[in-house]
């Protein structure tokens, strides 16, 4: 287990995402509850309670985790979500549109028919192709998985893939910065 741990955390820094938080993750996807206490992660990790909480705090703040109160006790258990990569895919719906409105303000400031403003205007269509096969993907998802939290969640927003985090004033993405800017994350 802890070689799959280690193996599957070393593809998401790969990927871009910090390596304290990606072993967290990884942890927490395999322990069999997927929910784990500081100490417990600590301990499985044989990382310090203070390289723990920074890690959660990352994973809490890209919605691939949240925390909940163990009954009875002031501690804290960090639990993976069943949905974690649809919720992340949804976040990265928010981030695109978010990069596709800003590189729209580049070619108005460059001017469309400057070669700066054609290759910005390029980028802006790539983008907005990303953002629109993200919409359809997620959707095949929710029609593959009919009983899963993501499709409930979509169908009571009766929106497409971006609609849960298309509101979002920077939650972020795996692998990007806090601001949800798309700067990595070191």
């Amino acid at each position: 287990m802890s070689a799959f741990v280690e193996r599957f955390a070393a593809d998401l820094v790969e990927a871009g995402m910090q390596r304290m938080p990606s072993r967290v993750f990884a942890c927490l996807l395999v322990s069999e509850d997927g929910a784990l206490s500081s100490a417990e992660l600590g301990a499985r990790l044989r990382i310090s309670p203070a390289a723990v909480s920074g890690a959660v705090r990352y994973l809490a703040q890209v919605h691939l985790i949240s925390r909940e109160r163990q009954p009875g006790s002031r501690r804290e258990r960090y639990r993976v979500h069943a949905d974690a990569w649809y919720e992340a895919m949804t976040q990265r719906d928010a981030v695109l549109g978010r990069w596709v409105n800003t590189f729209q303000l580049g070619v108005d400031a460059l001017g469309p028919q400057t070669r700066a403003g054609r290759r910005v205007a390029e980028t802006a269509e790539f983008f907005t192709f990303m953002q629109d096969e993200l919409a359809g993907i997620m959707r095949r998802w929710r029609e593959r998985h009919p009983g899963s939290d993501s499709a409930a969640q979509a169908a009571g927003t009766a929106g497409t893939a971006g609609t849960a985090g298309a509101g979002s004033t920077g939650a972020g993405t795996p692998g990007t910065g806090a601001a949800g800017d798309g700067q990595p994350q070191r």
